[in-house]
């Protein structure tokens, strides 16, 4: 039982909340000015619904709410009487196994929470999403869509009119000793990104109508996730888990960009994509981790092929690849990782490259009284390993031929080793106002002196330069008059710069501004 004076100086006497167990809360009211009002709600969870109650009686009376907390966590409520609130912060236990969210959300027995696959971001990152419960399964929601218009400056900027967004969800239900969860993230980019690529000043990796893509940046696959997770409790400080399925990401890199919410606001991908994170999207992936308290080890297996240019289909492909990742969560503000992978057949125009991945990343989260601030550092380093290319026998190739390279003889193709680093920021402040940015130095390859042209089959890819940007943007969400959508409207501006061997093609600085339409599932603000 608690029990509360409503009126500034009020204080909690007793604790024991337990998540799945009806709390008693108890209010006298010290005035005779009329009624209580409650409201229950998770602060780093904006999009669940708030529990409200209101009460009408005299000075003197006992209120008694009677509330169920749906799991465990940092909960808030708030007293309002004569229009003076006061605000009290609740720790919930959770309620083991019918504490289904927080099991689905992040490692059983401490760590973060889950972001893309089985990375981690700190425990203080928002979640927002819709949630509710029915027939012993727990469901969430999220959404987002980013309406953009983007405009670059310089000999290879372009100008367009796209939209990034994805859609994802995820089921969990109690199954013997655990929770099965089932997990799924589609995307319609393939319609509303055009062209099979939108511009991105440096940004190379995959293809588009069977040539490299250079200066731009292709959608995303239709379908991002179909996966599952299973894991046990042993202990307070113990848990194992199995997470795998046709479509996934292994544990190899940091959260993925659309899934850090220091990127949150920025529509564009990062241009070391495929230097840090790009198996976010891999096929047959399966990956086994135990927990222990604050840290969690992982082993992968998955087929190491990037997704081809036909979005609206699944590519199927053996297990020939992997990984393996230390993530360590110290405190709930803070999430680092380690990890290390060998991507066997990474690319269509290099079907028999092999590349080493290394990354280390560090990620911050903390709540503010009415917002939040998130941010990420990342190193990601590809070592694309040497090989040996045999002649080829057709000297045309189709754009589905095996091999996209012509050699006469057998030819000993070197090594590459090329860096990444990335430091990018989101603040959300007074409830509706946003500001972030992101901070690029990257290793490109030879890619970049061309244009998008057949000939690019041809060309010997070797690392060239090192380009830089810096982004910069500022948003204010909109109201929308219902508690489920959370539109903003803002913008963005970037300077990219090229260093002086690429300043023949580039131009030594070029420039980039984009207007943005963001629509979210959720309202940020509501409750605050």
């Amino acid at each position: 039982m608690m029990v509360f004076g409503a009126e500034p100086g009020a204080r909690v006497e007793a604790d024991g909340l337990v998540a799945g167990r009806e709390a008693a809360i108890v209010v006298r009211l010290r005035d005779g000015r009329a009624g209580l009002e409650a409201a229950i709600d998770m602060p780093s969870m904006p999009g669940m619904a708030v529990a409200r109650y209101s009460f009408a009686a005299p000075a003197g009376e006992v209120v008694r709410i009677g509330h169920t907390f749906p799991h465990g966590g940092a909960f808030r409520l708030r007293l309002t009487v004569s229009g003076r609130t006061e605000e009290f912060a609740l720790r919930v236990r959770g309620g083991n196994e019918n504490d289904l969210m927080m099991a689905a959300m992040g490692p059983a027995a401490g760590g973060g929470w889950y972001a893309s696959g089985t990375s981690q971001v700190p425990r203080e990152t928002p979640q927002l999403m819709t949630n509710w419960d029915g027939h012993g399964w727990n469901v969430m929601l999220h959404g987002v869509g980013m309406l953009t218009h983007i405009n670059q400056t310089g000999p290879r900027g372009r100008d367009k009119i796209f939209a990034a967004n994805w859609l994802m969800g995820m089921a969990s239900h109690k199954v013997g000793p655990g929770v099965l969860t089932l997990r799924s993230m589609v995307t319609l980019e393939p319609l509303t990104v055009t062209g099979k690529r939108y511009p991105l000043l440096f940004q190379t990796g995959e293809t588009a109508n069977g040539v490299p893509i250079v200066n731009g940046q292709h959608p995303h696959d239709f379908v991002m996730e179909l996966a599952a997770a299973y894991q046990v409790k042993l202990s307070a400080r113990t848990s194992v888990s199995l997470y795998g399925g046709p479509r996934g990401d292994p544990a190899l890199g940091p959260p993925a960009f659309p899934h850090r919410m220091s990127a949150s606001e920025n529509p564009l991908a990062v241009i070391s994509h495929h230097h840090q994170d790009s198996t976010h999207i891999s096929g047959n992936v399966v990956t086994g981790g135990v927990t222990y308290g604050p840290v969690t080890w992982e082993v992968s297996g998955f087929h190491g092929r990037e997704p081809d240019e036909k979005r609206w289909g699944m590519e199927s492909g053996g297990i020939d690849s992997v990984s393996t990742r230390l993530t360590v969560s110290p405190t709930a503000r803070w999430t680092g990782q380690f990890s290390i992978g060998r991507i066997n057949n990474r690319e269509t125009t290099h079907p028999i490259r092999d590349t080493l991945r290394t990354t280390a990343s560090l990620g911050y989260a903390r709540k503010l009284r009415r917002g939040h601030w998130a941010s990420t550092l990342v190193w990601g380093r590809n070592h694309d390993l040497a090989f040996t290319q045999l002649p080829s026998l057709n000297p045309v190739l189709p754009v589905d031929s095996e091999f996209k390279h012509i050699v006469s003889v057998p030819t000993r193709i070197p090594g590459q080793k090329y860096n990444s680093y990335l430091a990018e920021s989101t603040l959300r402040f007074k409830s509706r106002n946003w500001v972030w940015g992101r901070v690029e130095n990257t290793d490109k390859d030879t890619l970049l002196l061309f244009e998008e042209a057949p000939f690019l089959l041809l060309v010997d890819e070797q690392r060239y330069a090192r380009v830089q940007l810096v982004t910069a943007g500022y948003s204010r969400e909109l109201r929308s008059g219902v508690s489920w959508l959370s539109p903003s409207l803002g913008g963005q501006v970037t300077w990219f710069r090229a260093p002086e061997r690429l300043a023949p093609v580039f131009g030594v600085n070029s420039f980039g501004a984009q207007v943005i339409l963001r629509v979210r599932l959720g309202a940020w603000f509501r409750g605050e």
